[in-house]
């Protein structure tokens, strides 16, 4: 009989498991599928290891986290070869443990969704407690094709199959529009089987809707339309061009990833966490340290933490200060008014010069959009400091004690601390804990998806909206046209542009940015043969120099183009004869 640690392998490749686990315990003979199934407990519990991985690439600790790998975030210190900054100095193979990692994981977790699928018809549930489960498990499945989709291109598409280790499997990629098809199909089959957000007792809270799949389906056509994967593949060669995108570009495809955000939109299940009364861009503050609000579409719960705390916040406070936000990062913030102050005689973004003068000294942190002192810890900002039970000025000068820029502080350190996810009342160091669940989508995205898909088919008008409540939330300035900054009438390239910038900060440290720029392929221009950025202040007294430099590292980032996608496994492409591998590798 097989046990059930047996039954977890990957489809195509054989991996090791989390140890400690139920599901994978080896030392517990007793598991077998036999047992498993014939037990409803032990089925659901089954499923609920399929939904653990589920944040493994927004996981702040995990080695897949892809922050690193951009422009907005800098790594403290050196990062080893199992991390994705090392993706920009190049290091990556196709025989990379980070690389594999990216493709077996899923994959273990696809076949764990199509165990369930075999056996759940004959579990000991209720009807309608199958049917909920099946949707749940389509979702995941799909939820982790989604993730090979981002990472490699088009993949083989195993159905529901259940592979055996002394199977041999030799099946070739799917093409990128069958794994387009494929994923999108099981989507609305999945809808069709799950409840509203409003339809799961608080017990169930968290659980996969029918809005999830919708919102999922809204990022998968999105990302399909988008100019690495709609007639832009990184090669000439025809088969292996349909494998990793369309074979030609397709507006329509806007058009698509248009109507589903539209059509979540539309189904009323979800809203912007919105208050401004409190303070300006308080409702953004306070989505985060609430495990249950209107705009998480599919989040991954946790236990009262200070995770992120730890994560994020400066030596004083007691963090690691893991991930550096850039002055990359901070210039793409607008001022309170919405519109973008000119530096410089120039003006670098779309839309009117802002009426709040902008300058790099005495302080260059006045009257930002309220996202920006939400996101990052400046110079001069308070934060809660435990030893003295309060909010504190964090200094970040130039050899400032502890939290100071010089060269003690890393050799990646920017002259900014993240805050994004944090609660503001507490520290790493401190004994209080927050609550919070991983925002693995949220309605914000699907706005963004909406602006951007909508403007891309050639509406940008039908943009305002989506981009305007995302600003009032914020706590932008109306102004006097309640256009809060935008310039009426904008083109399509226009929009483009601001559209883009909205999306990188509203979703800033939320595992977006290294996939946006590989599928707007912008990664290319954006983070090859550039330095990131950093800011030094200089201290006299009391007054403060500031000025933008090479972080310290001085480390010149590297993309080459084959990096659009990831490469496939040396191993699967070794054993696997019908494999293709990715253009250039």
């Amino acid at each position: 009989m097989k046990k059930i640690y047996i039954l977890i392998l990957t489809a195509c490749v054989l991996v090791s498991c989390k140890k400690g686990n139920f599901l994978d315990d080896k030392a517990n003979t007793a598991l077998t599928e036999e047992t498993v199934f014939t037990d409803s407990v032990q089925t659901i519990r089954f499923l609920t290891r399929i939904y653990e991985d589920a944040g493994f690439s927004f996981n702040k600790t995990g080695a897949l986290i892809t922050e690193h790998a951009t422009d907005d975030g800098e790594p403290n210190g050196v990062q080893s070869a199992n991390n994705p900054s090392f993706i920009l100095s190049n290091g990556l193979t196709n025989s990379s443990t980070l690389n594999i990692q990216y493709w077996s994981l899923p994959y273990a977790n696809i076949r764990r969704v199509n165990l369930l699928l075999a056996k759940l018809p004959n579990t000991p549930l209720s009807a309608p407690m199958k049917k909920r489960m099946a949707g749940e498990a389509k979702f995941l499945r799909a939820w982790y094709y989604h993730f090979l989709l981002k990472y490699f291109g088009g993949v083989p598409l195993i159905g529901d199959k259940v592979y055996e280790i002394t199977d041999e499997i030799n099946i070739p990629r799917n093409s990128w529009a069958e794994c387009i098809t494929y994923v999108t199909n099981e989507l609305d089959a999945a809808a069709k089987e799950l409840p509203s957000v409003t339809g799961y007792t608080d017990i169930d809270y968290g659980r996969v809707t029918s809005g999830a799949c919708l919102a999922l389906k809204s990022r998968v056509l999105l990302i399909a339309a988008s100019p690495l994967f709609n007639g832009g593949a990184i090669t000439t060669e025809s088969e292996l061009a349909n494998i990793v995108s369309y074979p030609t570009y397709n507006v329509d495809k806007w058009q698509k990833a248009a109507q589903a955000a539209l059509d979540v939109i539309q189904a009323n299940q979800y809203a912007l966490n919105e208050d401004n009364a409190t303070r300006p861009g308080n409702g953004f503050y306070q989505v985060f340290l609430q495990r249950k609000n209107s705009e998480y579409i599919f989040s991954f719960l946790r236990a009262p933490n200070r995770e992120f705390e730890t994560y994020y916040n400066p030596p004083t406070r007691g963090g690691n200060r893991t991930t550096m936000p850039t002055q990359n990062l901070v210039d793409a913030f607008p001022m309170k008014d919405g519109k973008f102050p000119i530096k410089n005689g120039v003006n670098p973004t779309i839309g009117e010069a802002s009426k709040y003068a902008y300058s790099l000294n005495p302080n260059p942190y006045l009257n930002l959009d309220p996202r920006f002192y939400f996101t990052i810890i400046h110079n001069g900002a308070t934060y809660f400091l435990n030893s003295s039970n309060s909010q504190a000025v964090v200094n970040i000068y130039l050899n400032a004690p502890t939290d100071g820029f010089n060269s003690t502080t890393g050799p990646n350190f920017t002259g900014y601390y993240a805050r994004k996810m944090c609660d503001e009342n507490i520290s790493a160091n401190s004994s209080f804990n927050t609550q919070r669940g991983w925002p693995l989508m949220r309605y914000a995205e699907v706005l963004l998806n909406y602006a951007e898909a909508i403007t891309e088919a050639g509406q940008p008008v039908l943009a305002y909206d989506a981009v305007i409540a995302l600003r009032r939330r914020a706590g932008i300035e109306a102004g006097t046209d309640n256009l809060y900054g935008l310039k009426a009438g904008m083109s399509v390239t226009e929009m483009r542009e601001v559209v883009r910038n909205e999306r990188r900060i509203e979703l800033a440290f939320e595992d977006q940015r290294w996939f946006d720029l590989r599928r707007w392929k912008l990664a290319f221009t954006n983070l090859n043969g550039n330095f990131n950025k950093a800011m030094r202040i200089t201290r006299v007294g009391t007054v403060n120099t500031h000025e933008i430099v090479n972080v310290i590292s001085q480390k010149i980032m590297v993309f080459p183009e084959q990096m659009y996608l990831l490469p496939i496994p040396d191993a699967e492409i070794r054993k696997v004869s019908l494999m293709r591998q990715n253009p250039k590798w």
